[in-house]
C-alpha cells in the first residue's frame, strides 16, 4: 500500500466527515501559543467541538485550574504527562485532551479517537479495537501516527485527520 496516497486521499475526504475543523483548531492553537495557556471557555469550546456530550463537565473546572493545567502542558515534555495533566480536568478524557495538545503543536500531535485507532488497526500498526482511551493509549497511537507522518511528509495532525476520515469511509455499521 502506498501510504502517501492513502493519507492524501483520506485527507481529501476529511471535510465530508463530522470531525473537528482543523482550521479552527489551528486558530485556537495560535491563541494558546500566544497566551501560554487556555481559559475555561477555550477549553469548553475544544471539548464541545470534540465531544459535545461531555463538554458541560468542563464548566466544573475552576478558571485558575484551567490556566494552571494548560500552562503546565506547555512546560512538560512527555506525551503521557501532557495527556495525563489534561485528563485531570473535568470533561477531558484522552480523545478530548488530544485535541488540546494538537492545537498546541500540530506538527507533533494528532486528534485521536476510536476511528483513528480502528484505522491504525486496519493498517496493522495496532492489534484489536478499543472504545475508550487513556494517556497510555494516546502514546500507543501517536507513535505509529508519527511514523506515517515521517514516511509520507504530512504533518502529524494531518495524518490523524486522514486516519479518522479513512475509518468513516471503511466502517460498516455503527461506531460502537
Amino acid at each position: 500500500m502506498d501510504l502517501t496516497e492513502y493519507v492524501r486521499s483520506a485527507l481529501a475526504d476529511y471535510a465530508d466527515t463530522q470531525g473537528l475543523d482543523p482550521a479552527w483548531l489551528d486558530e485556537v492553537g495560535q491563541s494558546y501559543r500566544e497566551q501560554g495557556y487556555l481559559t475555561r471557555q477555550q477549553l469548553y469550546d475544544i471539548a464541545y467541538a470534540s465531544s459535545t456530550r461531555s463538554a458541560y463537565h468542563v464548566e466544573k473546572n475552576p478558571e485558575d485550574r484551567c490556566r494552571e493545567v494548560t500552562e503546565n502542558v506547555v512546560a512538560v515534555a512527555g506525551d503521557f504527562s501532557k495527556l495525563q495533566l489534561l485528563s485531570g480536568l473535568a470533561g477531558f478524557k484522552a480523545p478530548t485532551a488530544s485535541a488540546v495538545v494538537t492545537a498546541l503543536d500540530p506538527e507533533c500531535h494528532a486528534v485521536v479517537d476510536t476511528r483513528v485507532w480502528a484505522s491504525l488497526d486496519r493498517l496493522d500498526y495496532l492489534d484489536g479495537r478499543k472504545e475508550s482511551f487513556d494517556a497510555a493509549d494516546y502514546v500507543t497511537m501517536i507513535e505509529p501516527i508519527r511514523e506515517i507522518a515521517a514516511e509520507t511528509g504530512f504533518r502529524v495532525d494531518e495524518v490523524g485527520y486522514a486516519l479518522f476520515a479513512a475509518d468513516v469511509e471503511a466502517r460498516d455499521g455503527t461506531l460502537h
